[in-house]
């Protein structure tokens, strides 16, 4: 057993300063050795309607074809302020089924986010969880 959520989980941060009002994906990682995927977002700037899904696709840098996996309706409320934040998470059943259902072999998952408004920024996160063969810390500094 872990003792230590380092070791129980893969952590990841990433700015999302998009500079437009296009969909976005925020980074895309492999969930080949993970049973759960949570995205975390947190507004830094702005106040603008937020569209937020989990797409798979089955190439590393999700050059081939999207599938959504999950989408997050925000209507009548939004995390439209600083320090709002909300979260969407997945299982790798339902990242499988979704990419069975689509004819596409999903191994990698990414948080998409369009902004209403092109100034706005957040902080997403990314957890994921569920090693299948957890050895040591997964969770590690990232400093430039």
């Amino acid at each position: 057993m872990n003792n230590l959520l380092s070791e129980a989980l893969k952590v990841t941060h990433y700015d999302f300063d998009p500079d437009g009002t296009s969909a976005v994906d925020v980074g895309w990682v492999d969930m080949r050795d993970f049973h759960n995927f949570m995205v975390s977002f947190f507004r830094t700037v702005g106040t603008s309607a937020l569209t937020y899904k989990i797409l798979g696709n089955a190439q590393s840098n999700g050059g081939g074809t999207d599938v959504v996996i999950k989408t997050k309706t925000l209507t009548g409320v939004q995390p439209d302020a600083v320090g709002d934040y909300s979260f969407l998470e997945a299982t790798i059943d339902e990242i499988i089924a979704a990419g069975k259902a689509a004819g596409i072999d999903v191994r990698y998952v990414s948080a998409n986010l369009t902004f209403a408004t092109g100034t706005d920024e957040a902080v997403v996160t990314y957890i994921r969880g569920g090693a299948k063969k957890p050895q040591g810390s997964l969770t590690a500094d990232a400093i430039a």
